[in-house]
């Protein structure tokens, strides 16, 4: 099979493998060569696969999953590979940690353009009321 994972700026794995594992918001599955098409919708976990190299594993954000013949296709937001497990856990902790960082930024200017934008249109009520 040929793994492709597929994020909004890069291909992060482009490579053929042997075993595909990863998690939907049923329970988690493998993937073999012969296994049947189909798409189904990722939950947030890891997503291992194996290549004549050995194991490797992603941390990977919701996605969706599409199996089309030999292709696999992932395609998510995020995603972080490592090929140890505790390596993934401490590089995923410092992504996600960042990432929240960047969200309560994000949502603190959104409050403060939120809170101007009342204040002008009160203003503009009171001018045009008196």
């Amino acid at each position: 099979m040929r793994l492709k994972v597929l994020l909004p700026t890069l291909v992060l794995v482009d490579e053929a493998v042997t075993k595909v594992i990863a998690e939907a918001q049923n329970g988690s599955f493998c993937l073999l060569p012969r296994h049947v098409d189909f798409v189904t919708a990722l939950a947030p976990g890891i997503l291992s696969y194996w290549t004549p190299r050995g194991e490797h594993f992603l941390a990977v954000d919701e996605g969706t999953l599409v199996k089309v013949g030999p292709q696999v296709l992932v395609s998510t937001r995020n995603a972080v590979a490592h090929r140890s497990l505790d390596a993934l856990r401490a590089t995923v902790a410092e992504e996600f940690h960042a990432l929240d960082e960047q969200e309560r930024q994000a949502r603190s200017a959104l409050a403060r353009l939120e809170a101007a934008a009342l204040h002008r249109f009160l203003e503009l009520k009171e001018h045009l009321h008196g």
